[in-house]
């Protein structure tokens, strides 16, 4: 693991050191969109703290969007309230947000040194559990797709690099900013410049799943819901979650909060999406997701055998 200054030490590039849960189950918490500055909510903030801490994840996903307006004082903020989460791996990327919109000699010229001075240094980055590799994109695009980001080949190859010596068993999961895949019943966003050929790499690659954020509602599917591909029999599990602390939630989500919990072993991705409601004060669960790894059960006798139960309990 990649040594870094006290206050950075937990935003890792590289293997950690703690260990898998005895029943096998990796625990991310998957939250993005924070929009510290006038967005932000604190008793929201505050919730997502609380819950943070009972949950006890194996690691941290923050999707992007620290910030409203990438402000020196927004940043030191967010900063401090990464600091208050649980003492596990987080895993973060910069969003649109982070980069400033209307300095433009800022945006142009040095776009990322408030993100990285606050936030980390890197801005494309490999995290190693026990039992799964966590690969983060950069998606912001100052110059040229400041709205919808984008993908660069190079990326893809570090990608790739990332995931060639992964263990079969390992999952493996990519995370970004920027949406490859609209939610299905949205059709008023468009996606990044070359979704398509990035899904089509992170499938060959055997991705398992994608998580992001940017659209500020949640969407918990596959990317064959949206996009067929070049490999129609394995798709990769689309995680987005919404605003997690911010005012700012669209479509169903609009002024909500949202997060997700996302729980992976050798077979299966489950993911428990939460919402936040004023009456109790706390994020309480909404729906919950279930996928195969791969597509499908594993034609192993386990595989079949959980099959047939399946069947069985869908026939009683």
């Amino acid at each position: 693991m990649m040594v870094r200054e006290s206050h950075r030490e937990r935003f890792t590039v590289g293997h950690t050191t703690r260990t898998r849960s005895g029943d096998g189950l990796i625990t991310l918490l998957h939250i993005s969109d924070l929009h510290f500055g006038p967005p932000f909510q604190e008793r929201v903030g505050e919730s997502l703290q609380r819950f943070a801490h009972q949950l006890e994840p194996d690691a941290i996903v923050a999707s992007g969007d620290f910030t409203q307006r990438a402000l020196p004082e927004q940043f030191a903020a967010a900063r401090a309230y990464l600091d208050r989460l649980p003492s596990v791996p987080i895993v973060v990327t910069p969003g649109n947000h982070d980069i400033a919109l209307y300095r433009f000699a800022e945006r142009v010229f040095h776009p990322y040194d408030l993100y990285k001075a606050h936030i980390l240094p890197e801005l494309d980055t490999v995290t190693k559990l026990p039992g799964a590799t966590i690969v983060a994109l950069n998606s912001t695009a100052p110059l040229r797709a400041t709205v919808n980001g984008r993908i660069h080949r190079w990326q893809i190859d570090f990608a790739r690099e990332a995931f060639q010596d992964v263990p079969e068993e390992d999952a493996r999961i990519l995370v970004s900013h920027h949406h490859f895949a609209p939610p299905p019943d949205w059709d008023r966003v468009a996606v990044m410049p070359q979704a398509k050929r990035a899904l089509d790499a992170f499938t060959h690659f055997k991705v398992d799943m994608i998580l992001g954020g940017h659209l500020h509602r949640a969407y918990i599917g596959n990317s064959l819901d949206v996009y067929s591909g070049a490999d129609r029999e394995h798709g990769i599990v689309v995680v987005q979650s919404g605003t997690s602390t911010s005012r700012r939630g669209r479509a169903r989500e609009r002024e909500k909060n949202s997060l997700n919990v996302v729980r992976v072993d050798a077979r299966h991705i489950r993911v428990t999406h939460y919402m936040y409601f004023d009456d109790v004060q706390d994020f309480v669960p909404t729906s919950r997701h279930q996928f195969f790894r791969r597509g499908r059960p594993a034609l192993d006798r386990e595989g079949q055998a959980e099959a047939e139960a399946i069947f069985r309990e869908d026939h009683s």
